[in-house]
């Protein structure tokens, strides 16, 4: 899980671009097309498998406008591979956690939200809040939005929040695509489970439409095709999406496929360490090398996500443009 900043300068910069010059130059930045790309061969290889496969990618909203501003023209050959974007901090946790998101941010945000969702996908917003009002608000604030949200008590994402108790809009809904989530959880850190069985557990007693999850037990085993529709169920009788984490814009040393010889020798493709995540490091996404662990292949990532049952695949570190681009 990753959240992004944008600066105040991009913002009036991205703003103002809405001259036909400004659209023209901008029209395919390079390294947002890149993106772009990665994310429409990862949605055209899963969906020839699996037509019905999810793909959500979480940040880099700005993907969704041909100039990557709120002047651009709507990018139809991204928005039709994508079934849904994940949002962090739109109401609360921009700057800090528990902490309003400022209105120029969230004005910015949804404004390239609401270009995606007139597009008729999905927006799925995480906020970073913990006091009860808060989680109250901004519930309220997704829902009038159209958005469907989840406020998480700890950035970790490593726990079933206690709050609210019944869970907002709770359903016994056999959910079976996306139209038809009103919430859902986002654990992907399950630090706090001693074992599978009590992450599955936890889980099914609980009523969310959608959860959002590793396809890792703590890096270390994969939950299996059997384990994943029992994670499904709901307790109260429905039934539920499950979506995997996948992180294609950094490379992560506790994966699978991280070899310890690129510690000293590294592949062309592998980049600068995250300095705020240890052991995450930048990537040339666009790099077929790099594209080939991610999809394509029966040894990729995603077609272990694919074999393991999954619904859907939530793609972050999408924003990695922004490194690139700075």
């Amino acid at each position: 899980m990753r959240f992004k900043r944008l600066f105040l300068a991009t913002l009036i910069l991205s703003f103002l671009s809405c001259s036909k010059d400004n659209d023209d130059r901008d029209n395919e930045t390079e390294f947002k097309q890149k993106m772009r790309e990665f994310v429409i061969g990862i949605s055209q290889y899963s969906k020839a498998i699996k037509p019905n496969f999810l793909i959500i990618p979480q940040n880099g909203i700005e993907l969704v406008s041909s100039n990557g501003a709120i002047s651009g023209k709507p990018d139809a050959a991204y928005l039709n591979a994508i079934d849904a974007n994940g949002q962090e901090d739109l109401f609360y946790g921009y700057d800090n956690d528990d902490q309003s998101t400022s209105s120029i941010d969230n004005s910015y945000l949804k404004g390239l939200l609401d270009i995606s969702k007139n597009a008729g996908n999905t927006i799925l917003v995480t906020d970073y809040c913990s006091t009860q009002s808060k989680m109250t608000n901004s519930y309220l604030e997704n829902l009038n939005a159209g958005y469907v949200s989840f406020a998480a008590d700890q950035r970790e994402l490593n726990n079933i929040p206690n709050f609210p108790n019944p869970i907002h809009q709770e359903n016994n809904a056999v959910v079976t695509n996306l139209s038809e989530v009103k919430n859902f959880l986002y654990l992907i850190n399950p630090t706090n489970f001693t074992s599978k069985s009590e992450f599955i557990n936890a889980v099914t007693s609980t009523n969310y439409d959608l959860l959002i999850m590793d396809l890792f037990f703590k890096d270390e085993t994969q939950f299996t095709s059997s384990e994943i529709t029992q994670l499904k169920n709901k307790a109260n009788g429905g039934k539920r999406l499950i979506i995997s984490y996948m992180s294609i814009g950094e490379a992560e040393n506790y994966r699978y496929y991280w070899q310890t010889n690129w510690n000293t020798n590294k592949p062309s493709w592998l980049d600068a360490e995250n300095p705020n995540w240890a052991g995450n490091y930048k990537v040339k996404y666009w790099d077929t090398e790099w594209q080939n662990l991610i999809y394509g292949n029966e040894n990729s990532y995603l077609k272990k996500i694919l074999d393991a049952n999954f619904d859907g695949v939530y793609l972050d570190i999408i924003d990695a443009f922004e490194y690139y681009e700075n």
